[in-house]
């Protein structure tokens, strides 16, 4: 009797691959985190059903417009993005105790207002200059008070120095160019 030798199959069975296959697109859907663009962080007040118009005195109130040729208007007047946060420092201030700028800084409110054909990048670059206004009047008062920069001040510290100069900024409604 003749023994005949079988040749054994070299293939893999891949009848599974499909399934670990599946499982790892399962895995890594389930573990990976997606960064998403958070913008800008401000806090929004709370909603109130009532339609209570604040009337801001004149006195209290800076005004900054951005029209839709991205210009700047402070205090309806031309001016220039590299003197904004200057200025918003002397009206928050007041350092020389104008008739037409806020008694105090607990007063202060500063206005921005854009137009719908504004550029993103130009109505950033104006709220960003009033935010370091507000970081560099909150720092000195901390160097002032504290001796200390405002960022290494523990949050209750942190919190006394923005009671004194709080960062109120209205966003009014964007106007439209015709």
């Amino acid at each position: 009797m003749a023994f005949i030798k079988r040749r054994q199959d070299n293939q893999i069975n891949a009848g599974s691959m499909a399934d670990i296959a599946f499982l790892l697109l399962i895995f890594f859907l389930v573990t990976t985190t997606i960064e998403m663009d958070k913008g800008i962080l401000v806090t929004l007040p709370p909603w109130e059903d009532d339609t209570i118009s604040t009337r801001v005195p004149p006195r209290n109130l800076l005004s900054v417009n951005i029209n839709w040729k991205n210009k700047l208007m402070v205090e309806n007047k031309a001016g220039e993005i590299k003197n904004l946060r200057m200025q918003t420092k002397e009206f928050i201030m007041n350092p020389n105790k104008r008739s037409d700028m806020p008694l105090t800084p607990t007063r202060a409110v500063v206005s921005i207002q854009n137009d719908r054909g504004t550029n993103y990048e130009s109505y950033l670059e104006v709220y960003n200059e009033i935010k370091a206004a507000y970081n560099e009047l909150w720092n000195e008062a901390a160097q002032l008070r504290f001796k200390k920069n405002y960022e290494h001040l523990s949050d209750q510290l942190k919190k006394e120095i923005r009671s004194k100069i709080p960062m109120v900024i209205s966003e009014a409604e964007p106007t439209d160019h015709k």
